[in-house]
């Protein structure tokens, strides 16, 4: 009992069984790094304002030092009874440094402490994450840049069923877009999380005559929060990461779905790198996407995470329970998911062998340029809807007789409306159908060059 911190208030130890399932030093751990700069910024602080001698500040601040080579070199003796990152690194600083080392919780609770770290953590974790988005970005912005001439087209969908011809670099700046929203979602949540709760103490702050502006600034906060109850119960910087996280993962198992579609033969647009394929057990023929699939299966993971953090804290009362303590686990977890994920795809996206050909066949099949005829009609004055009308019922008897769009003649589309002029008959190539799209944000090559330029001047490729 020597070394809990409320040991004195008790007469006998928790139960064995209780003492494992309070303990968070599995996970919490995680958080040693920011829990040393915590206390080194604290200590002198309280030197500061004179609650530790110069003498006591020496002690502490080498006794720290001392605790990170031995985390660094893997020696440090970490004990579960001791439940959590800061109660072992506080005793193992009071065995180093004595009586100096007790006094480093002074005008502090865990309370502000394990919100302090967890923040200071986010901070570092979020920036490594716009890392790991931009090299995505940029790589999805190479792809779009090296398939455009010559160029590369592909049906594009709706309801997954063929649509109209697009541009594969269009498609490449389609999740280019959203992963820059992603990005600027994150660095939303970093803004609003950039803020001490440290000086708060368990809820109600603190009679010594702490500097709270003196450790936020020395913590890289631009401010103390303002309010102590807040500053330990509040979680909702969590929640807005993990959100974003959430939104970002969903983007990301998008992507992985449709390259899992065309990659199947069915489609057969595109080949997965052999490293990010696997094979089959008794199938030898089998080249399976395996990365991709737990991609798109590790999106459930991380709404899972948000979904549990936001059921711990919608019924909790002001200030601190320890509820909170499962905060943790799941947030850490979807960080390293979402990070991993991109790290694969920033790896994968260059390897992708594309299939131009058979792009190329799937967009001119089907009946994909039939709103060239369509827009022809409206273009010459006829109503769209009616149009619509005439261009379907073209269509439709072409399904009839098992033929395909291009190979209409003047006569045949006159047949179903007199506006056809031989001008029509151009709209029935594929090359001249993706040049007509040249409204901003559309497929043209013109219009995708535009974005694609102000793209890399954003990502830093210019």
């Amino acid at each position: 009992m020597a070394h809990r911190t409320w040991g004195g208030r008790f007469g006998e130890g928790p139960d064995a069984l209780a003492a494992r399932f309070n303990a968070s030093l599995a996970f919490d751990r995680a958080l040693w790094r920011e829990d040393l700069w915590q206390n080194r910024v604290h200590a002198r602080m309280l030197h500061a304002v004179g609650l530790l001698s110069a003498e006591e500040l020496e002690a502490i601040l080498k006794g720290l030092d001392r605790i990170e080579e031995e985390i660094e070199a893997g020696t440090f003796p970490w004990r579960e009874e001791l439940e959590d990152v800061h109660m072992n690194l506080e005793a193992r600083l009071i065995e180093l440094v004595g009586p100096p080392g007790g006094k480093l919780h002074t005008a502090r609770s865990r309370n502000d402490q394990v919100a302090t770290d967890l923040r200071l953590f986010l901070k570092g974790a979020i920036a490594e994450l716009l890392e790991a988005l931009l090299a995505v970005r940029r790589a999805l912005v190479r792809e779009a840049e090296r398939h455009l001439e010559p160029l590369h087209v592909l049906p594009g969908y709706t309801h997954l069923q063929r649509a109209q011809p697009v541009l594969l670099s269009h498609w490449f700046l389609a999740y280019y877009e959203m992963l820059t929203r992603d990005a600027g979602r994150l660095r939303d949540a970093k803004e609003r999380l950039d803020e001490s709760p440290l000086g708060a103490a368990a809820l109600a702050g603190t009679g010594f005559p702490i500097d709270r502006h003196f450790t936020a600034r020395e913590l890289g906060f631009k401010a103390p929060m303002r309010n102590s109850l807040d500053a330990v119960a509040s979680r909702d910087f969590a929640l807005e990461v993990l959100s974003a996280l959430n939104i970002g993962m969903l983007h990301l198992s998008r992507m992985a779905e449709e390259l899992i579609l065309y990659s199947t033969e069915e489609f057969g647009f595109v080949e997965v790198p052999d490293a990010f394929a696997t094979g089959s057990s008794i199938m030898p023929q089998k080249k399976n996407p395996d990365i991709l699939e737990l991609i798109r299966a590790k999106a459930g993971r991380i709404l899972g995470a948000l979904v549990g953090l936001s059921t711990v804290i919608k019924g909790l009362p002001l200030a601190y329970n320890k509820d909170l303590q499962e905060d943790k686990e799941p947030l850490l977890d979807a960080l390293a998911t979402y990070r991993d994920s991109l790290k694969l795809l920033a790896a994968m996206l260059p390897g992708l062998t594309w299939n131009r050909e058979r792009m190329w066949r799937a967009a001119e099949e089907g009946y994909a340029l039939a709103t060239e005829l369509a827009d022809y009609l409206a273009e010459k004055g006829l109503p769209f809807r009616e149009a619509h009308h005439v261009v379907g019922r073209l269509v439709r008897r072409l399904v009839e007789e098992g033929r395909p769009l291009k190979d209409l003649t003047l006569e045949e589309l006159q047949t179903h409306h007199p506006l056809f002029a031989a001008d029509a008959l151009p709209l029935l190539r594929l090359e001249t159908a993706i040049h007509r799209r040249r409204s901003y944000g559309g497929t043209a090559p013109m219009a995708v060059r535009e974005r694609l330029e102000e793209a890399k001047k954003e990502v830093g490729l210019d």
